[in-house]
């Protein structure tokens, strides 16, 4: 015999209030005594509304067990969701104690049915893209003016700096940090109304909620942004002076708010990124308009150094490259192997190539000028010393005083490198 327990309800609860969420296997909340519902009814109930959701493809194989108003569901379900509906049909019959739902879930494929379901997807963003392309045209709209008011920005930005004489870096930033406010409005713009439930104030949330990850994404992307404002801001280069940072040296054709263009020497184009330049040790060539450039010439022991060192300095300062004459500069420096050297020292132009046609003019003056004065610019000797000079096909020359010493052959060569 079953036993039934009934739960009683607090005085004047209202018989249509909902009922309160209940788990799986939970039991009813009350248990009825009197008039109990046949266990076949519930059973037969169940089936038939079962037996509709298999002709939909829904569930498969179901069979439903009753036992003292408790429902045993078997099966299989295509979704967890059509599994879950069925334990809540299952729950909300009359007289149904608890469910215990043993549905499983078909994991076979079946390609009519995902067909079906890509096919209503395709017409569901087909549908949705045609109600809303009116406002996408809009926003297209939207975006065509940005871009005109930008370069609009851009011209009237460079004339009315162009007046004040203000640096070309300065200039550059200015105008690069409005055409970024210009398009960060006008895309926002476009954002609301291309997506009307979107507000300026729920896109600067989702900005500001991604802002985080988006840092740690492109980290190298925004050092080189701000490296790129502090260059241009105050940075001691601008577009057309000669660099060298590591192992590039060029001109600086663009600094743009990511990256700097250089064009080599040897006409290549480096992109170099601005954090390389901001962290590492750059030197402007041409940060004043003259350099000083320093050669070494060398002259023969047996010449004079003081005429020498005229010598040297007229030859300089008749060079058309070189400026400022009086500061032609020519120092002894130091007795090498088989030259006394100078160190001649002018100023000239400061991009790389000035530096390389006045030293090409220099040294050829000096030359001229050292060889019309007749003084000698040597080349390196070597002295070599052999013992029995007679071994190796030399004729020992015969010596002016007789010693018990082994003769010594003296020959000399010269190298083949010049001075």
């Amino acid at each position: 015999m079953c036993l039934f327990v009934s739960l009683n309800h607090a005085e004047g609860q209202d018989a249509n209030e909902t009922e309160p969420t209940v788990e799986t296997n939970a039991p009813a909340e009350t248990v009825a005594v009197q008039n109990i519902v046949d266990d076949d009814a519930i059973r037969d109930r169940l089936t038939e509304i079962f037996d509709s959701a298999q002709n939909a493809g829904w569930l498969t194989d179901v069979e439903v067990q009753l036992q003292s108003g408790i429902v045993t569901i078997r099966g299989k379900a295509d979704t967890d969701e059509h599994r879950q509906w069925a334990e809540n049909v299952a729950r909300k019959t009359e007289d149904v104690v608890a469910v215990i739902n043993e549905l499983a879930i078909d994991s076979a494929v079946n390609l009519e049915s995902t067909r079906d379901v890509v096919s209503k997807s395709l017409d569901s963003l087909w549908t949705d893209f045609l109600v809303r392309s009116p406002l996408l045209v809009a926003a297209l709209v939207v975006v065509l003016i940005t871009s005109l008011l930008s370069k609009l920005a851009s011209w009237v930005i460079h004339r009315l700096l162009d007046k004040r004489g203000m640096r070309t870096s300065l200039k550059d930033l200015i105008n690069q940090l409005t055409l970024i406010a210009i398009w960060i409005v006008g895309l926002l713009i476009a954002t609301v109304v291309a997506f009307p439930g979107m507000t300026p104030s729920k896109a600067l949330t989702v900005l500001g909620l991604g802002s985080v990850a988006i840092g740690f994404a492109f980290k190298d992307i925004f050092e080189n942004f701000f490296a790129g404002i502090l260059i241009l801001w105050g940075y001691p280069f601008d577009r057309g002076d000669f660099i060298t940072c590591g192992d590039v040296t060029g001109e600086v054709k663009q600094i743009t708010i990511r990256n700097t263009l250089i064009r080599k020497l040897d006409g290549e184009l480096a992109v170099v990124p601005n954090a390389t330049l901001f962290k590492n040790n750059v030197d402007v060539l041409t940060s004043q308009p003259q350099r000083r450039v320093r050669i070494i010439c060398g002259v023969a022991y047996d010449e004079d150094v003081d005429q020498s060192r005229d010598v040297i300095k007229q030859a300089v300062q008749s060079c058309e490259s070189v400026q400022g004459k009086r500061t032609v500069e020519v120092f002894a420096k130091e007795f090498a192997d088989s030259s006394i050297n100078f160190e001649v020292a002018w100023w000239a132009g400061s991009k790389p190539l000035d530096i390389r046609r006045s030293r090409d003019e220099v040294v050829a003056a000096i030359k001229r000028e050292l060889d019309g004065a007749g003084i000698e610019i040597p080349f390196p000797y070597r002295t070599l010393t052999f013992k029995n000079p007679e071994q190796l096909g030399f004729q020992s020359p015969e010596p002016s005083i007789q010693t018990g010493e082994s003769d010594k052959f003296h020959s000399s060569q010269t190298d083949e490198s010049d001075s």
